[in-house]
């Protein structure tokens, strides 16, 4: 019989993941694409660090920050009177830092794109910054928007490494589609971790399809 609950806890955590990453990518996107600073190539640096680090060394650090003895551990102790590590929050957490540049490029590149004259002619017409960047700026990136939303999901989704590292495999806590899938093929159940698969590889093929779809007829409109 086939458990569906890794499945929506995996949609749980890649949900509240791309809603978070959304309101922290969203500013750090638009500083990195405006800013002259000298700083900004270690601030790029930083937020593309996932990107190339294993899995297992970003998950052992996380591990190790979480713990009980860690100072994000600790504070969390304190704050909620609850652990971090091997936890839901953990993942979140987790999830956020580790998805940050699938995020964050998509947004770069799209604010990079932006005509400066029309921000220019909307400064010109008494707006403000905050009103240019959500009624200006914000509209025409959509297409960047959109995309940075689907790949920070899809990330998520499919994450193995982080997840197994910070949150263990626990039932209704830390156990998602990927973590159900290894433990299948560890108990040498091969039919149900076929099953997951197919589950996971056609929702992920038919998530990039409606997006590809979405941004072709924007282009054409």
């Amino acid at each position: 019989m086939i458990d569906f609950s890794p499945f929506l806890l995996t949609l749980k955590l890649a949900s509240i993941t791309t809603i978070i990453l959304l309101f922290i990518s969203a500013p750090i996107a638009y500083f990195l694409a405006n800013t002259k600073s000298k700083l900004k190539p270690i601030l790029e640096s930083i937020v593309a660090l996932p990107l190339v680090l294993p899995p297992s060394v970003l998950g052992f650090y996380f591990l190790l920050a979480f713990s009980d003895n860690g100072f994000m551990g600790k504070t969390w102790a304190f704050l909620f009177d609850a652990k971090l590590a091997f936890s839901f929050s953990g993942l979140v957490i987790g999830s956020v830092i580790f998805s940050l540049p699938f995020m964050t490029h998509p947004l770069i590149s799209g604010f990079e794109s932006v005509d400066k004259n029309l921000k220019n002619a909307a400064m010109t017409l008494g707006k403000s910054p905050l009103e240019i960047f959500f009624r200006v700026e914000l509209p025409i990136i959509k297409s960047s928007l959109i995309t940075g939303i689907v790949l920070a999901f899809a990330h998520t989704v499919g994450e193995f490494g982080v997840v197994l590292m910070i949150g263990g495999n626990i039932d209704g806590i830390s156990r998602v589609a990927s973590i159900a899938i290894y433990d299948k093929v560890e108990s040498f159940e091969y039919a149900t971790a076929h099953v997951y698969s197919a589950i996971l590889f056609v929702f992920s093929f038919a998530v990039l399809f409606l997006v590809y779809k979405f941004n072709k007829k924007r282009v054409w409109a």
